[in-house]
């Protein structure tokens, strides 16, 4: 039913609903063990809350975050987040609000980018879908 690797939820929506989508960006942390709770919870959804802004933003189609299974040891996180476009994608990076939300976490940890000590390494890329 679907390709090893892709996550069931994932194909039903991009192959067997037909869309078409153009653009989806990847995030992927390494963590010490036991932390992977800390991505899920500052990137996940928090329905109390209503939809954030990234989900309100024109051209967001949607966000999935996976956790690797692990018995032990080192944990990772990734995140795909997907838009009808690279430019509704680039609209975003722009926005005043993600902007200013960034500003907001850097003023937080003293004038730098967080970088927690729980997060080994942090890699991302952007891609765009061809079929």
């Amino acid at each position: 039913m679907y390709t090893s690797g892709i996550a069931p939820y994932f194909y039903y929506f991009i192959f067997e609903k037909g869309l078409e989508i153009m653009f989806v960006q990847i995030r992927k942390w390494t963590l010490t063990e036991g932390n992977s709770d800390k991505i899920i919870e500052r990137f996940g959804k928090k329905p109390d809350q209503g939809p954030s802004l990234l989900e309100k933003q024109m051209g967001f189609i949607g966000r999935e975050l996976l956790v690797k299974n692990v018995r032990r040891g080192e944990e990772e996180v990734v995140m795909i987040v997907r838009w009808d476009s690279e430019e509704a994608w680039k609209n975003w990076e722009k926005s005043p609000e993600h902007i200013a939300g960034h500003k907001a976490k850097i003023k937080e940890h003293g004038g730098k980018p967080p970088k927690p000590e729980y997060v080994l390494s942090m890699e991302h890329g952007n891609y765009t879908v061809v079929e």
